[in-house]
């Protein structure tokens, strides 16, 4: 079954991929079906069959192809720097830690091996007072886990042991390529819409044959940023109760992970105010939101963006204990 599961996932990343290059094609080709309407006063079918064609040059669909292999590219060759951006940081490294660090390191050395993991994730902090981890990476061999100094300083030492086997359990279910896949390629296809639906906004041509491509553009920059929450969430939910589970079955123990959970929620409860100022001046928290061992909205805390605000990327806290057979007394 756990294999079965290594199988979805990996045929999951391909499908995401498929998907948002089809999605780039869509939005290419409707922007040349955009800018020869303004030249040619014909039907858009006959536009749009010249480009399917190549009657006609598609160079807004050449550009976005380009732009989707090259961010494939850069996902794949700094998916660690995309996913630090905006933090300071610092990679753990065995022969320069300090004990605490050391401590750290050893314990995610000793989860590698009994997770059945062939190779040493890196282990980053990140100096930031607030409670989280992460795992992320496009596959085993280069996958990095990261977590915060206010985390590694108020867990017990049985609590940061569960977080890390949690984190290396998506490293293990080979998750971690899924989620970072959805979350960058949907950062940079809905800057790509609203660069184009900017463009038509502002455009002064306007041509009664181009209103049902105006309309359609008008749809996908609402409904592309829907579609990519949905998965988002879809994605992270499910993955956390696998995460979850991975770790007690690591730890042997329910009581350590439920314990750091509930410690993270009362620590972003009691510190709100201040962890909300420290989010909005931190820059891309939203590409690691997903990836967060808890997701800080479920605290209270508002999201950068204000229409991803309204969802949680996360099970509930109750139904993440509640999985792990762990009920709040």
């Amino acid at each position: 079954k756990w294999r079965q599961q290594l199988r979805k996932n990996e045929f999951k990343t391909r499908a995401v991929i498929a998907t948002f290059i089809g999605l780039y094609l869509l939005l290419g080709i409707l922007v040349d079906v955009f800018i020869y309407s303004q030249t040619y006063s014909v039907p858009l079918s006959v536009i749009f069959q010249a480009l399917l064609t190549f009657q006609l040059v598609p160079y807004a669909t050449i550009i976005t192809t380009a732009i989707a292999i090259i961010s494939l590219w850069v996902t794949y060759a700094m998916h660690d720097r995309i996913m630090l951006l905006g933090t300071q940081y610092h990679q753990v490294k065995a022969d320069t830690a300090d004990m605490r660090e050391k401590q750290l390191y050893n314990t995610v050395e000793e989860l590698k091996i009994a997770a059945g993991l062939a190779y040493m994730p890196k282990v980053f902090i990140i100096e930031a007072d607030y409670m989280n981890a992460f795992a992320s990476g496009y596959s085993e061999r280069s996958a990095m886990v990261a977590i915060t100094r206010g985390l590694l300083n108020r867990l017990e030492r049985d609590e940061l042991q569960a977080v890390m086997a949690h984190e290396l359990s998506h490293i293990r279910h080979h998750d971690i390529k899924l989620t970072l896949m959805v979350t960058v390629l949907s950062n940079i296809m809905l800057i790509a819409i609203d660069i184009l639906f900017y463009s038509v906004l502002f455009g002064r041509q306007r041509r009664g044959g181009a209103q049902g491509l105006v309309i359609v553009i008008l749809l996908l920059r609402y409904l592309l940023p829907l579609i990519t929450i949905l998965l988002g969430l879809f994605l992270s939910r499910t993955r956390e109760y696998m995460a979850d589970a991975g770790a007690v079955a690591l730890m042997r123990n329910n009581q350590p992970l439920a314990r750091a959970l509930i410690k993270i929620q009362q620590d972003y409860k009691q510190n709100s105010k201040s962890y909300q100022q420290t989010h909005k001046q931190t820059a891309h928290e939203e590409i690691r939101r997903a990836a967060y061992l808890y997701d800080p909205l479920q605290a209270g805390l508002k999201s950068n963006k204000d229409f991803s605000s309204a969802f949680s990327t996360h099970p509930r806290l109750v139904d993440r204990l509640r999985a792990i057979g762990f009920t709040l007394k």
